[in-house]
């Protein structure tokens, strides 16, 4: 019967910052130092290491890509909204008289507070009018009848 084989020691010179977080996590996860340096080189020379990084990179880029589309979506929601109540308003507001338009203009600073005010109160309720629109929206067209 043959003895195990004894570990070799090797000393490595580490960066002051590198060498207080391998100790710090060390003492959280309550190894040794020589421990954890063993198996961050163990990962580090593992063929399937740079696999392993792929993956999570990948994993990482999908969850920005789902973010990204998520964010495209809700602005073509809000561009779309804000061009649509534009477009609305500007067919159906007919231009007020002078002496009207004077009292409007005095009582506009007024009015977008209460407008600020209230996105402020949809904005802490939800539910977001992103979230009653469904992801899947299918562009409906007019029946021929």
């Amino acid at each position: 019967m043959t003895a195990p084989k004894k570990k070799a020691q090797i000393s490595v010179y580490l960066d002051p910052d590198v060498m207080k977080a391998l100790s710090a996590y060390a003492a959280r996860r309550e190894h040794s130092l020589s421990l954890i340096a063993e198996a961050a080189i163990a990962s580090f020379l593992s063929p399937d290491a740079d696999e392993r990084r792929e993956a999570a990179i990948a994993k990482r880029l999908d969850q920005i890509d789902r973010r990204i589309a998520r964010l495209e979506r809700d602005v073509g929601i809000s561009v779309e909204t804000i061009a649509l109540f534009i477009r609305f308003w500007l067919t159906t507001t007919p231009p007020l008289p002078e002496p009207a338009a004077k009292a409007a203009r005095a009582q506009a600073g007024a009015r977008y507070d209460n407008f600020v005010a209230a996105l402020g109160r949809r904005l802490s309720q939800g539910p977001s009018l992103r979230q009653e629109i469904p992801d899947d929206i299918q562009e409906s067209k007019p029946m021929d009848g």
